[in-house]
């Protein structure tokens, strides 16, 4: 079994590797809440660090709400960090109170030890551009939608880049979902720019991370099935299901393909598997993580243990689960 926590739920997570261990940051809510849904007004960052994805030691919790009347005195939310001049980064997403929560905005915390972290003077540094991108409005969506921060740069250019879970201003309700992009040289002053995905096909499309894998740039995201657009569902010809998917292209900044299936399906034995993320624990041997769940449904609070993954001559994966007796929750 991959990380579980007795007292808490894990769900959305992030990853970096540094000094031949990997750290994981996670979002936790207290088990002792009883429903799942509530856990998403609950939510603080926790850390555990790990040499082989398996065996995890938890460490002090990363970030918690800040407090009253704070522009994240609500929630955490999911984010990213990135090593810049011997020194680490974190973006995450934060919610208040005064907004009921329906509000996201991105902040930033920066860290010498990636176990100590101090939230920037200055933030909320990244939020939502109307130009491009849709605002609070409840008659098409449940609230505005700017989170899941993937920071990450490319060679020979001097920018910081993020990715975000975002919904575009125009096109219907149920495809309006994107992932935005913005820009950075020091990650406090942000440039928004427009999404490096289409409109259509998901009315949301969360916690994405890139990687460059067999030549070309793969994108990472995931859906639940009540969220795949009535126009994506007619083409393809199929239901909704919830899990990871795939986006593909030659450049880093799109255009992006439209995602096929879910790299795992649901009805595996593995059950859903949400939010995942490709590591490559050795040069070019990657593994895959997530959490099982459906949402809030069949919501186990776990992470799963890193499952290999194999490669397509056509420059697809295909991730291995495991064919014996799952251990018991208990």
């Amino acid at each position: 079994m991959g990380l579980r926590l007795p007292d808490k739920w894990i769900w959305d997570f992030w990853l970096v590797r540094h000094g031949g261990r990997h750290h994981v940051f996670y979002l936790q809510a207290p088990r002792a809440l009883g429903e799942p849904v509530l856990r998403h007004r609950n939510a603080s960052v926790g850390h555990a660090v790990s040499a082989d994805l398996t065996e995890w030691d938890v460490l002090p919790d990363a970030l918690r709400p800040g407090p009253p009347g704070s522009w994240d005195d609500l929630a955490i939310w999911t984010g990213s960090a990135i090593e810049h001049d011997g020194r680490w980064s974190m973006l995450y997403t934060g919610v208040n109170r005064v907004d009921g929560g329906l509000i996201q905005r991105i902040g930033l915390a920066v860290s010498d030890d990636l176990v100590h972290w101090t939230k920037h003077a200055a933030n909320p540094v990244l939020e939502a551009d109307p130009r491009w991108y849709e605002q609070l409005d409840l008659t098409r969506w449940r609230d505005q939608s700017w989170r899941d921060p993937c920071v990450f740069r490319l060679p020979g250019d001097r920018f910081f880049h993020a990715l975000i879970t975002a919904r575009s201003r125009t096109g219907s309700a149920d495809g309006a979902g994107v992932l935005a992009h913005a820009r950075s040289v020091d990650l406090t002053e942000w440039e928004v720019l427009p999404p490096v995905t289409v409109e259509g096909e998901f009315a949301q499309v969360e916690v994405p991370q890139l990687v460059r894998l067999n030549g070309r740039y793969e994108i990472l995201v995931s859906c639940l099935a009540e969220d795949h657009s009535s126009e994506r569902r007619a083409r393809l010809g199929v239901p909704g299901q919830t899990g990871t998917f795939i986006l593909s292209a030659d450049d880093p900044l799109g255009p992006y393909s439209p995602a096929t299936g879910p790299v795992l399906p649901p009805d595996g034995p593995l059950g859903p598997l949400y939010a995942g993320k490709l590591v490559e624990t050795e040069p070019g041997d990657w593994r895959f993580l997530a959490f099982r769940g459906d949402g809030d449904r069949a919501f186990l609070g776990e992470l799963t243990d890193p499952l290999p993954v194999r490669h397509q001559e056509d420059g697809g994966i295909v991730v291995e689960v495991p064919t014996g007796p799952l251990e018991p929750v208990s």
